[in-house]
């Protein structure tokens, strides 16, 4: 077993990454940004070094720097964590070349399936469901019309590269589609480095699901049954729940065992998704994506079946087996995730500044996975999420109650947060009889007049909360810009 890792990321998934390694007795190596050199995982690990400027591509995406600290600190291996260089096929085959273990899949599986068009080639192999839609890059616009009048519209852009929302575009009719093609060839080169995009139909108000596989290196693979990810915000997101409630139970089956399927087919090892649009009035499902990493969510699927997901990536990774078969896993009661990040709850752009109070909610079956704490700053130059609320109970709506008061046990003052959009999410009907879909939140929730959505009925905690930010933050504009949107670093979470 390693004695000594790296972890390659900040932020809450550091933070949670080292907890599992301490655990285990291994030694964990935090790096840090000129940022975030009072960041919790910084505090927390047993060593820490600094591995750039503020900015992302001098720190967080340096994989020259990180790789040097790797051979400075004598590590074993590296954990990505999500995001950043999680799925970049060039950083793992550094740490590789660098004599170092990379916890997480191959090069060569990473750079299969990050390639959105490859990895729709490999699920057809094995006839897995796939939205209509062109088999290779779009070269030009007349062969977009073609391919649209071909499927007919409503239709989706994407960069074959792309994700976390970025070069996607929807189109409806003709008109609208050379605008989409050009939009999503410039996003996929300013966020990707690849002007690559294809066409597939649109699936109006579908369902997001998706299935948590592990392989080892031994070819051994299973799934952990799915989670639901509908609750998104342009096409990020919000909210992750496990099981999916309204699922039928053999469209359940089948979805997972072809996961398992794809798995197998790819030779997997390591954490993986299978992302899935699920139709819910025809009981169809289609294959979106693949995500050869761990997920923001994946504490649903860790409360859910009862296992520690960041723990066998490690074991795993140091060569050995699965811990479990396909028949030792069960799911058991409800859990459900909401992600709270550091943004204007009107404009939802990043609100970075210092948090003057910090109070986690507690009690039974309740989980916190943070890297806020009173004082701390919140730096621009990354992703907003600062906090991850998960709980369990043993039914969907007991959950959603333990959720909901958990959520007001929540202080978090001197910056701005999208707590108020959760428990607006949490007391909607079409969440709480889990009919809603990817275009829930904006439809049915933010398309609201602004007295509307920020009226909460016997609310205290949010007026006394948005009273003191009015107190402690000055009134001149604050710069809302993130750099990381304007890099490949966050991708689709």
């Amino acid at each position: 077993m390693f004695k000594k890792i790296l972890i390659a990321n900040r932020g809450e998934i550091a933070v949670r990454i080292i907890r599992t390694a301490r655990t285990m007795g291994i030694e964990s190596i935090a790096i840090f940004s000129e940022d975030d050199r009072q960041a919790l995982h910084v505090l927390l690990a047993d060593k820490a070094y600094s591995v750039g400027a503020a900015s992302a591509k001098a720190s967080y995406l340096n994989i020259k720097s990180i790789i040097a600290i790797a051979k400075k600190a004598k590590v074993d291996a590296i954990h990505p964590g999500y995001g950043f260089l999680s799925e970049d096929p060039k950083f793992a085959q550094a740490v590789v070349d660098a004599g170092i273990v990379f916890i997480g899949p191959s090069p060569e599986i990473i750079e299969k399936v990050g390639d959105k068009l490859s990895a729709r080639a490999e699920m057809k192999k094995i006839k897995m469901p796939l939205l209509p839609g062109s088999s290779d890059q779009i070269t030009s616009l007349e062969e977009a019309k073609k391919i649209a009048d071909t499927i007919g519209y409503p239709i989706i852009i994407k960069a074959t590269a792309g994700g976390g929302g970025k070069g996607i575009a929807k189109v409806f009719q003709k008109i609208e589609l050379e605008k989409a093609l050009i939009k999503c060839k410039k996003e996929g080169l300013l966020y990707f480095n690849d002007d690559r995009v294809f066409i597939e139909k649109l699936v109006l108000s579908p369902k997001h699901i998706e299935v948590q596989i592990f392989g080892d290196q031994k070819g051994n693979i299973v799934h952990l049954f799915e989670r639901e990810c509908s609750a998104q915000r342009r096409n990020q997101k919000v909210l992750e729940e496990s099981p999916a409630h309204n699922l039928p139970p053999l469209v359940r089956k089948k979805i997972c065992d072809l996961a398992a399927k794809a798995g197998k087919h790819l030779k997997y090892f390591s954490a993986g998704t299978i992302e899935f649009i699920y139709e819910p009035s025809s009981q169809q499902f289609y294959f979106m994506e693949i995500n050869p990493r761990l997920q923001v969510e994946h504490p649903v699927t860790e409360m859910t079946v009862g296992v520690d997901l960041v723990k066998e990536q490690i074991q795993v990774a140091a060569g050995l087996a699965l811990s479990w078969k396909q028949s030792d896993l069960k799911t058991q009661g409800h859990a459900i995730e909401l992600r709270i990040c550091a943004e204007d709850p009107k404009t939802f752009l990043p609100h970075p500044g210092k948090i003057s109070l910090c109070q986690h909610p507690q009690g039974p079956f309740v989980r916190v996975d943070s890297c806020a704490y009173s004082g701390y700053f919140v730096p621009l130059n990354y992703d907003p999420l600062i906090t991850k609320i998960i709980v369990w109970a043993d039914s969907r709506e007991t959950c959603i109650k333990r959720l909901t008061t958990a959520i007001k046990e929540t202080r978090i003052t001197g910056i701005k947060t999208n707590i108020i959009l959760h428990k607006h999410i949490l007391q909607h009907p079409l969440f709480i009889d889990a009919t809603y879909h990817t275009g829930f939140i904006e439809k049915n929730i933010i398309n609201k007049k602004h007295k509307e959505f920020f009226s909460f009925v016997n609310d205290h905690v949010f007026v006394i909360t948005a009273a003191l930010q009015k107190l402690q933050t000055k009134d001149e504009p604050t710069k809302n810009h993130s750099d990381w949107k304007d890099s490949s670093a966050e991708q689709s979470f």
